[in-house]
């Protein structure tokens, strides 16, 4: 009897904002492997983000536009790294799917 695959959240979503999901038990699938480079460039982009921020922050010349500019950036940033956490603390498996 072989163990049920597992869904994987992945780091992108589908046509209306749903969820996407992968259904694998091989971590080094090529989609696998694609989800995790991406996880990775969104987290560096995150931490890049957040270096910006401070830098912003501490601009005493910072405009109206540059502080909206700067929340856009870190909300996408702060979904996206929810999005890595959510898939990596919470598996899922195939007789569960969220």
């Amino acid at each position: 009897m072989t163990t049920p695959a597992h869904l994987r959240l992945l780091p992108w979503t589908g046509p209306e904002g749903k969820p996407c999901y992968l259904s694998t038990d091989d971590r080094h699938s090529y989609m696998s492997r694609l989800a995790d480079n991406i996880e990775s460039i969104q987290l560096g982009m995150a931490a890049e983000v957040l270096d910006h921020a401070t830098t912003t922050l501490r601009d005493k010349h910072a405009t109206p536009g540059d502080l909206r500019l700067l929340a856009n950036e870190l909300t996408t940033a702060l979904t996206d790294t929810l999005r890595v956490a959510t898939s990596r603390s919470h598996p899922h498996t195939a007789s569960t799917p969220d």
